[in-house]
């Protein structure tokens, strides 16, 4: 549960870091891109922490 909770803090932290980045620059722009993606990988490690907890 631990994990669960530290990973929705980072989940926030990026998300947060990403729209600050986004606002003064293009979507398509390499550190928008970046930051998306990892974004895309904490979600997706959320995701399956969660799916692993519901087996």
């Amino acid at each position: 549960m631990k994990e669960l909770i530290e990973l929705q803090a980072m989940i926030e932290k990026m998300r947060d870091k990403l729209h600050e980045i986004a606002k003064d620059k293009s979507l398509t722009d390499m550190e928008v891109v970046r930051a998306s993606q990892m974004l895309d990988v904490l979600l997706n490690e959320y995701q399956q922490m969660l799916k692993n907890k519901i087996k």
